[in-house]
C-alpha cells in the first residue's frame, strides 16, 4: 500500500466529507471513540518514532 493511496481511503474520505460539514462533532457522533482511537494511536506512533529514531542514530544501532 503505498501513501497515496492510504490518504485516499475509504476511511480518510468519508470522515474527511463529515468534517467539512459538521465539524469535529459530527466525526464524533459518526465515529465514536474508535475514530478518536485511532488519531490518539496515530499521533502517540508518531510521538515515539520522532523521539526514538534519533535516541536510535545518537547509539549508532540505525544509520
Amino acid at each position: 500500500m503505498s501513501i497515496r493511496n492510504l490518504f485516499q481511503s475509504k476511511f480518510l474520505k468519508e470522515y474527511t466529507r463529515i468534517y467539512k460539514e459538521d465539524g469535529f462533532k459530527g466525526v464524533f457522533k459518526e465515529g465514536g471513540w474508535r475514530v478518536v482511537g485511532i488519531f490518539s494511536l496515530f499521533f502517540l506512533i508518531k510521538g515515539i518514532l520522532w523521539l526514538l529514531i534519533p535516541y536510535l542514530t545518537v547509539r549508532g544501532i540505525i544509520f
